[in-house]
């Protein structure tokens, strides 16, 4: 299973999008500065994901919300999530 994930630095207040088959591994990597494009964000969290059944359609994915980025769907997108996140808590 692959997944498709947006992170969030408080740091630098920036996303970061990809895909992974590990989340775990891939977010200790973030925030190891292992990955040097998002290096200077440490910390950072998940606040979005989706799985896929294959590498390809993660990555056609990750491709398409990084179209819109910052636009009204990404927005929307984010928000949504969030929202559920905090239902959740309560």
């Amino acid at each position: 299973m692959y997944k498709v994930y947006i992170l969030f630095s408080e740091k630098t207040k920036k996303y970061y999008i990809g895909h992974t088959e590990n989340l775990d591994n891939r977010l200790l990597r973030h925030n190891s500065g292992l990955v040097r494009s998002t290096k200077s964000g440490i910390p950072w969290v998940i606040i979005y994901t989706e799985n896929y059944r294959s590498r390809q359609e993660a990555y056609r994915r990750e491709l398409q919300i990084k179209s819109y980025k910052k636009g009204e769907a990404f927005k929307k997108l984010i928000r949504v999530d969030t929202e559920a996140v905090k239902r959740d808590r309560l």
